[in-house]
């Protein structure tokens, strides 16, 4: 599993949780802070799977 795709994964959970977080606190700049952040780890993510295609191609 290609470290983009995980490290994307990771972002998203992060996200997730600040967007709840602020949310909670009323907070809409950490509750927009983690919006971004999910979208970025879910580029990240798109990005490393297609890498683990790419080498899945290659090997085969």
């Amino acid at each position: 599993m290609d470290s983009d795709r995980i490290k994307g994964e990771a972002k998203k959970v992060k996200g997730s949780i600040k967007e709840a977080a602020g949310k909670i606190t009323g907070d809409r700049s950490l509750e927009a802070e983690g919006v971004a952040e999910k979208a970025a780890g879910t580029v990240q993510s798109a990005a490393g799977k297609a890498a683990d295609k790419v080498r899945d191609a290659v090997r085969k």
